[in-house]
């Protein structure tokens, strides 16, 4: 048996909201909290409002905030000598490092924050931090050495009846499969995913997942199906003010209209994800979403050299980032589009990509 999905990071005066709770009350409430928690003088609340706080900044794309935040987090942590708190605020700064493309500086982050949890006898923070340094792997599109650690965690948190870290971890395991090829195993686990996150109540889980699902029905040649299930996902992310989730939902909406064939429609899809990528300072989805525009681009009509140099600058920036899986798919797109690398002389063309996008946490 699964709980109610709960929101751990949500502590102190905070627990009382929900894993579904609008990110805006989340952060109306938490800077509330904080200024009566700076009034006290209570450091151990100070470092919990300002956990709740760098997280509803992060996830509503207030990158330049969410790092003040978290870095203010730890400082009251340490101050108070709460290893626990300090281990949530290394984990808030470790996944904002993820999401703005700095996977170096997540890898030290997480790794600390879960090295803190342990010594703080903090088994949830500990396992997110994990569940991060998974995540951050998967990413980066090195999937030999964190599907072992996805499993794991997926086994811990099933034993622990825990429905929310159960969802991400059916997820991450999907994404694996699904960049690997074995779709009808991906299908399942995001079908899965879908339906824990359901009968748990994780609307965020659930809209990630029918994401997962609409990505997969697409490439079936199904685009009706694959876009009802993300306008459903699209609810969500708009009620709770997702901002992050919203823009890889229109980034894949864009992807099912691309390979409808619908290159007008997806070219406007691509291009209001990409604004929406620029304003949350998220470069890893502003890289993909730009593929996908010099893609539909190309279809339709534009020069070919002019695609040649956006595909030579991309391949350059996701080199940059690390992100070696997405680097592929430029490597496919210059055989896709008929069209040789513009002469930078960094490139080889190495075959099949995936779509490797997946980053809810």
């Amino acid at each position: 048996m699964h709980s109610k999905a709960l929101a751990p990071e949500y502590q102190g005066a905070l627990t009382k909201m929900s894993v579904n709770s609008s990110l805006t009350d989340v952060l109306a409430e938490g800077v509330r909290h904080l200024k009566e928690a700076e009034r006290s003088g209570s450091g151990g609340e100070v470092a919990r409002c300002n956990l709740a706080v760098a997280e509803a900044h992060r996830r509503l794309g207030n990158v330049a905030e969410a790092d003040l935040a978290w870095k203010a987090s730890y400082r009251a942590a340490r101050s108070a000598e709460d290893l626990g708190a300090m281990a949530w605020a290394l984990w808030s700064g470790g996944t904002l490092a993820r999401q703005r493309g700095e996977l170096r500086l997540a890898f030290r982050l997480l790794g600390l924050a879960a090295d803190m949890g342990k010594r703080g006898g903090d088994i949830v923070a500990r396992g997110y931090s994990l569940a991060g340094l998974a995540e951050t792997g998967r990413i980066q599109g090195d999937y030999r050495t964190v599907a072992a650690l996805h499993e794991q965690l997926l086994a811990e948190a099933r034993a622990r009846g825990e429905a929310r870290h159960t969802v991400w971890a059916l997820e991450g395991i999907a994404q694996i499969h699904r960049n690997t090829g074995s779709l009808d195993t991906a299908l399942a686990m995001f079908e899965e995913a879908a339906e824990l996150a359901g009968n748990a109540d994780d609307r965020r889980g659930r809209a990630w997942a029918l994401r997962g699902i609409a990505d997969i029905v697409s490439l079936r040649d199904d685009p009706e199906r694959a876009l009802t299930l993300l306008a459903e996902a699209e609810l969500t992310c708009r009620e709770m003010k997702l901002s992050s989730a919203l823009a890889y939902n229109h980034k894949m909406r864009a992807n099912v209209l691309f390979r409808a064939r619908r290159y007008e429609e997806a070219r406007a899809m691509y291009e209001e994800a990409l604004a929406e990528f620029r304003d949350m300072t998220e470069p890893r989805g502003e890289a993909l979403a730009r593929l996908g525009l010099v893609k539909s681009l190309a279809r339709l009509g534009r020069d070919r050299d002019d695609t040649a140099k956006d595909l030579d600058e991309l391949r350059r920036t996701l080199d940059r980032i690390g992100l070696l899986n997405a680097r592929e798919m430029v490597d496919k797109a210059y055989a896709e589009l008929g069209v040789a690398p513009a002469g930078d002389g960094t490139g080889r063309e190495t075959g099949g990509g995936t779509d490797g996008e997946s980053g809810r946490r």
